[in-house]
């Protein structure tokens, strides 16, 4: 097989992005034997990674350069996650986290982490327990981090947007499709615009 695969999956958690685990379950497992027997363009892979625990969108191609500009971090492609607290939080807080978080602020070094200082992002609240997080960047646990700086505790975890592509509600975990050729656009669209910016920056 020689062409370009672009597929859409909710990942459900306890599964990991690698493609053999001592440990855990590979995501791969999920899909049927013909995708992982792709090798052409290159081989199949995911575009970026979600934790064991997180669950939601993960993107698969065998399309490298797609996969390079999705990820590299001087193209800021924004990710959107949904957050369960295990702390509800105050009216004044909810509008202090927005403030921080439009800013950027220190997050603290652990065990795998170092410290580092986040970009800023866009923080929409839901209910004093629950929000919508948009980073454009992927530290190591970057968004259990950030919470865990501003006094809370992620419980659940959701990626429900990357870039311009939103997590089919459809789609039950485990499940996936390949993407349309509106979605696969939109993303090709976003990389030539981020192009576009970086350029006029230098």
């Amino acid at each position: 097989m020689n062409e370009n695969i672009y597929l859409m999956m909710n990942k459900p958690k306890g599964y990991v992005c690698k493609t053999v685990s001592d440990w855990n379950t590979p995501v791969y497992t999920l899909l049927p034997p013909e995708y992982l027997a792709i090798t052409e363009p290159c081989k199949l892979h995911t575009i970026g990674r979600l934790d064991l625990d997180t669950e939601g969108l993960l993107l698969f191609t065998n399309d490298g350069k797609l996969s390079h500009n999705l990820t590299i971090p001087t193209n800021h492609i924004d990710k959107t996650y949904y957050v369960e607290l295990e702390k509800g939080v105050s009216a004044t807080d909810q509008q202090n986290f927005i403030e921080k978080c439009k800013t950027g602020f220190l997050i603290p070094p652990e065990k795998k982490g170092p410290e580092f200082f986040c970009k800023p992002s866009t923080l929409e609240w839901i209910s004093p327990s629950s929000c919508n997080l948009t980073i454009s960047e992927g530290k190591f646990h970057q968004v259990k981090r950030m919470l865990n700086a501003l006094g809370n505790t992620v419980i659940y975890l959701k990626r429900i947007k990357m870039g311009p592509v939103e997590l089919d509600k459809n789609l039950k975990p485990s499940e996936f499709r390949p993407l349309t050729k509106i979605e696969l656009d939109s993303l090709i669209n976003t990389i030539y615009n981020v192009s576009i910016n970086n350029n006029k920056r230098q």
